[in-house]
């Protein structure tokens, strides 16, 4: 068989072997040969297979039927195979095993949840059974073991750290705790009314310390206050006893007379604190000497005979006492000693040095605390007495300023006018002289309500405090002397609101008022600043609040005015635009107006001219003037038709205002502006109402003849009364009937150049 695998080289069975050139074609007898001989050679190899195969036939029968057998198995392990298969598609066990194993885990958790449901039954078992034992204990008077009970049980149920996941028998034991704990506590709280008690018939304090409540006998003060510490109502238990000892035994002796304290001790059974009146007389609390030392005296009694010299319920009731009888020495002695006069405040060293010592004997005993400042009221009240003296001063002073202003009528003093002789011979100022004052830069007197000047005079006296005091003091003042001045605004204005919508006195005597503050404000400044503390120069400033009256003045003076307006212009509506004059009663109706007119302006006259300053009063009225006398010659001027009976009476109500309005013109004319030049103050009025000028004028046109008005227009005069071209023409058509003449002079009056 190796031969058979032999390589056949081609070229060796060719017969020729002149082939050196492997390149060269072979030729057709070449491959015809080639042909043969490859027929020749195979019909060899196929007689040598046959013959090997012959040879071997063993061989291969055996290796046939080997792979017979192979091909056997084969076909049985896939018919198995294909059978399991079949076996686990109907009946899948990786399923049955994941529910087994579920199963399982379902169970395990099962008895986990209930194992830990029968800890907490077991938990919850033992909790309700100490909450039993607590009212057992409570019971039985063992009241140390209850009160511990209850603070651990606190902890268990974290009482104040619940949860709304946790189960529902959580919220019943807070519940049953909570019974317990106001059970515990009622108890204990009886039990420290039954030890410390206030006998009011023998006047003493007397503290049991064997006790005896709802049947419960022999329980000790001490194991009382022990439990309340345990439980943690230190506080609440003790609030009654520090409630008496305030009461009853601090407060009298803060506040009445001298009283000592006598102790009596019964070893193990009670003690006693005895209230005696002092006998001796002479025993004074000016320096506080007698009120710290019997202070001390209670609280030592309280530290031995209550608190058993425990420090922690010592400080319990301090904390509950010493706001309260610190607040008592502070406002029955302490306040009451502050001096009245800077120049005794060396005298108060001797108080602040006993109130340092009281003080220092209560941290002895722990009944104030030693490093917390705030506990140091009395020590911080005593040192700041400047401050409490200057606060002191300043409620003195400020309420002074009140009830001057509350009380203050605002009436003109009886029988004063500005032309009295008394006035002008400076005799009403010695009569009345916190009525009459000078205005400082005003070269001026006026009159002014009772509580500006003692207002003032108040003011005066501080600022004089202000520069014998030391920094702290003198600043407090030089504020209060401020607070005091704006008062005057907050109290007056507000109390004088309504009157100061009318027109009357109590308006001109706020003006005046508000103009004299304005003054003296500025004043202040050049009369004491050079004596004040060199450190309060700088801020002891006035002069920002005199703009503020100096503008109130004037507002009050300017509403003034504008009431006066306002009435005035209701008077003259009443005249219905004077029209139709002619009839009867429309000039009644008119007269009756200008009655009303002049009415309003007398009482205004006798109203100002006495309290307002001269010039005021001048440049007061002329607005009013001006304002009236301005309207009645407008709605005379726009009237389009006048008969001639219409325009005498016109000119006759005119004129009788004027003449009712003399005196009060003359009064106007006769004030004189003090250091002007003579010609200037003797300026005639019609300067200071230009419509008094029109009016006249007016009342002459009324009955001048046609040719007169235009001359009087050509030659300036009606232009210089304050008439307006437009005026003048409208008042000739009103009077005068259409005609040649009266249009040759408004072609006259329309062409002339002024």
């Amino acid at each position: 068989m190796d031969a058979l695998f032999e390589t056949i080289n081609v070229r060796d069975l060719l017969s020729t072997h002149d082939l050196s050139d492997p390149t060269s074609p072979l030729s057709a007898p070449d491959l015809r040969l080639l042909i043969s001989r490859l027929e020749s050679h195979s019909l060899q190899i196929k007689s040598k297979v046959q013959s090997y195969i012959v040879s071997h036939r063993q061989d291969f029968a055996s290796l046939f039927s080997v792979c017979n057998d192979a091909v056997s198995r084969t076909e049985e392990i896939s018919t198995k195979l294909s059978e399991i298969l079949e076996l686990i598609s109907d009946h899948p066990i990786d399923a049955e095993v994941r529910e087994i194993i579920e199963e399982v885990s379902e169970k395990m958790r099962e008895v986990r949840v209930k194992r830990e449901m029968l800890e907490l039954v077991r938990l919850i078992v033992r909790i309700y059974e100490r909450l039993q034992g607590v009212r057992e204990a409570v019971r039985d008077g063992r009241l140390r073991f209850a009160a511990e009970e209850v603070r651990e049980l606190k902890k268990a149920l974290r009482i104040g750290d619940e949860n709304e996941r946790e189960p529902i028998v959580y919220g019943l034991l807070r519940k049953e705790w909570l019974h317990c704990f106001e059970e515990i506590q009622e108890l204990l709280v009886k039990y420290m009314e039954s030890a410390v008690r206030f006998e009011r018939e023998s006047n003493r304090v007397l503290v049991n310390y064997r006790l005896n409540v709802d049947g419960i006998d022999g329980i000790e003060l001490r194991t009382v206050l022990e439990a309340m510490e345990a439980v943690g109502i230190l506080n609440y238990g003790l609030a009654k006893v520090a409630d008496l000892m305030v009461k009853y035994v601090i407060t009298p002796a803060v506040n009445g007379s001298p009283i000592t304290f006598v102790e009596e001790l019964n070893e193990g059974a009670e003690a006693t604190l005895k209230i005696i009146p002092s006998v001796d007389s002479k025993i004074e609390n000016a320096d506080g000497k007698t009120i710290y030392s019997g202070i001390i005296q209670v609280i030592k009694f309280n530290y031995k005979c209550i608190c058993f010299q425990n420090g922690s319920w010592v400080q319990c009731l301090g904390r509950l006492t010493w706001p309260r009888i610190s607040e008592l020495i502070i406002s029955k002695f302490l306040s009451k000693v502050v001096p009245e006069d800077a120049s005794k405040l060396a005298d108060f060293q001797k108080i602040i040095e006993y109130t340092s010592e009281f003080e220092a004997a209560l941290k002895e005993m722990r009944f104030i605390s030693a490093s917390d400042n705030e506990d140091e009221r009395l020590s911080n009240f005593a040192e700041n007495v400047e401050v409490h003296f200057a606060s002191k001063k300043k409620t003195e002073i400020l309420a002074k300023a009140r009830n001057l202003l509350l009380q203050c009528d605002f009436a003109v003093p009886e029988g004063y006018t500005r032309e009295s002789p008394r006035w002008k011979n400076d005799r009403w100022a010695e009569h009345s002289p916190e009525h009459l004052v000078d205005l400082l830069f005003l070269s001026d007197r006026c009159v002014v309500s009772k509580a500006a000047s003692q207002l003032m005079k108040l003011v005066h006296q501080t600022l004089q405090d202000v520069c014998l005091s030391s920094t702290r003091v003198a600043l407090e003042f030089h504020r209060t002397a401020r607070d005091a001045i704006l008062l005057y605004e907050a109290v007056i204005l507000v109390k004088l609101e309504r009157q100061l919508d009318g027109i009357n006195q109590v308006a001109a005597l706020i003006h005046n008022d508000c103009l004299y503050l304005s003054q003296e404000i500025l004043g202040l400044a050049f009369e004491y600043q050079s004596d004040f503390p060199s450190s309060i120069k700088e801020h002891a400033v006035f002069v920002d609040m005199a703009p503020r009256f100096h503008l109130m003045a004037e507002e009050i003076l300017q509403r003034q005015i504008q009431l006066v307006i306002f009435n005035l212009r209701e008077a003259i509506d009443g005249a219905d635009g004077f029209q139709n004059t002619h009839h009867m009663q429309q000039y009644e109706s008119a007269k009756f107006s200008i009655d009303q007119v002049v009415f309003i302006l007398e009482k205004v006259h006798i109203i100002w001219e006495p309290l307002l300053l001269p010039l005021t009063f001048k440049r007061s009225m002329c607005t009013v003037l001006e304002s009236v006398f301005s309207r009645i010659t407008r709605d005379i001027l726009l009237i389009d038709d006048m008969a001639a009976e219409e325009t005498l009476r016109l000119q006759r109500l005119i004129h009788l205002m004027l003449e009712n309005l003399s005196s009060l013109l003359e009064s106007i004319t006769a004030v004189k502006q003090k250091g002007k030049a003579e010609e200037e103050s003797a300026r005639p009025l019609d300067d200071f109402i230009p419509s008094l000028r029109k009016i006249r004028k007016l009342a002459e046109l009324l009955d001048m003849p046609l040719k007169s008005i235009t001359t009087d227009w050509e030659s300036g005069e009606l232009f210089s009364c304050g008439f307006a071209l437009s005026e003048v023409q409208d008042f000739i058509k009103a009077i005068f009937a259409d005609s040649p003449l009266r249009e040759e002079c408004l072609w006259r009056i329309e062409n002339v150049s002024l």
